[in-house]
């Protein structure tokens, strides 16, 4: 037999008596005992599956699942066709809630173990989850809404602001906003005031949101705002109808419209969303139609990668031509807001939300590099840094 009063004592005892022993003390709940024993073994014989294995999985039964979660991977990474410990692996992430490293532990293990009935019922498990947090958010009535709304905070104020640098011509930009959401059986409704100093000229902007749900695989985008500022659009209004496909895919429609002093603009739009393990995909085009029956055509690629929650996430966005955040320019003493419809402009985004320990308040980081030309003088490009935040208090 051996002594454990030293971790430091070299092991020599029979590993397997040794690991079965540990196996029976777990089994009973005395986990901390039997890890003490698993990791001397271990210290001897580190490439002992089973007892890694056990080891790992006496971190997920105590909730501990990032430890649980550095054991499996010392396994996987090169015993990469065990399926017993691919399974444990995937059930840790899925009791851990990380439903997206769920969804990538999947597909990692699909690569060795193709078509494996029980790791693509895993990974469709992970899915529904993801896709039940997706509709808790949007508050969508279901037959366990009641455990839902004590799961989730039903209510949220989102703080954020931004700043725009330019390298020539124009003066800093600022822009903050504070809106209000507030959650009900038939969708989430988000009124917002918009503050933003352009051009030595402040103005404010009042919003409202609305994301009614018609199913679980349907809902809608809805889109008001209103400002006397010159500085924004007097009228702004939005539509787009989303709906959820298959295979972690989502499909929309929709239209924005917006109205200055001097025209009307209507600008069509779709998007196609894609959740590949813990990364999501979207690309968006807009259409604007324009005089003689010309249009012009932009758009955006979104990605990103979800962490431990679709609450953590980094994500990069690359936008060419116009985008529907509206940012107002001068020629002259004349502002000239509907120009950037036309406007060659380059964009890209880079963004990091975060949650806190036992908060559920989230910080997003936002920061940016625009080339946009100059709408007084067309083929000359000005460059932009923006940097900005959005804080979000949920109760």
């Amino acid at each position: 037999m051996f002594k454990i009063s030293a971790q430091k004592l070299a092991y020599s005892g029979n590993a397997d008596a040794s690991f079965l022993n540990a196996r029976e003390i777990a089994f009973t709940g005395n986990r901390a005992e039997a890890r003490d024993t698993l990791r001397l073994i271990l210290s001897k014989y580190p490439n002992y599956t089973d007892v890694r294995t056990l080891l790992a999985k006496t971190y997920s039964w105590d909730g501990a699942y990032d430890e649980a979660r550095l054991q499996f991977n010392k396994i996987t990474s090169s015993d990469k066709n065990n399926k017993d410990v691919w399974v444990a692996a995937i059930k840790n992430e899925i009791y851990g809630k990380n439903y997206s490293t769920a969804i990538g532990l999947s597909n990692k293990a699909l690569l060795y173990l193709k078509e494996d009935i029980t790791i693509i019922g895993l990974k469709e498990e992970a899915i529904q989850a993801i896709e039940k947090l997706q509709r808790i958010a949007l508050s969508v009535p279901e037959l366990d809404s009641t455990k839902a709304s004590v799961l989730e905070p039903k209510n949220s104020i989102d703080i954020s602001g931004s700043i725009d640098v330019f390298n020539k011509v124009y003066d800093p930009m600022y822009l903050t906003s504070i809106s209000y959401t507030l959650k009900t059986k038939y969708g989430s409704i988000i009124p917002r005031i918009n503050y933003a100093n352009r051009f030595n000229t402040s103005g404010i902007q009042y919003e409202v949101d609305a994301y009614p749900q018609f199913s679980k695989k349907a809902y809608m985008y809805a889109n008001y705002g209103f400002s006397e500022a010159g500085i924004f659009p007097k009228h702004r209004a939005g539509a787009e109808l989303y709906v959820n496909l298959p295979k972690a895919m989502e499909v929309s429609l929709g239209a924005r419209y917006l109205n200055f002093i001097t025209s009307d603009v209507y600008i069509y739009t779709a998007s196609f969303g894609l959740y590949s393990g813990n990364y999501f995909f979207s690309l968006r085009p807009y259409i604007t139609p324009s005089e003689g029956n010309s249009f012009s055509v932009s758009g955006n690629i979104l990605a990103r990668k979800y962490l431990k929650d679709n609450y953590n996430y980094w994500g990069a966005n690359f936008s060419y031509g116009y985008t529907s955040d509206i940012k107002q320019f001068k020629s002259g003493t004349t502002l000239l807001a509907e120009t950037l419809l036309y406007l060659e402009t380059q964009q890209l985004n880079l963004e990091y939300q975060f949650t806190f320990r036992n908060n559920p308040n989230t910080l997003k980081t936002m920061a940016g590099v625009t080339r946009q030309e100059l709408s007084f003088d067309p083929g000359s490009f000005f460059i932009a840094g923006t940097v900005g935040f959005i804080y979000q208090v949920k109760f």
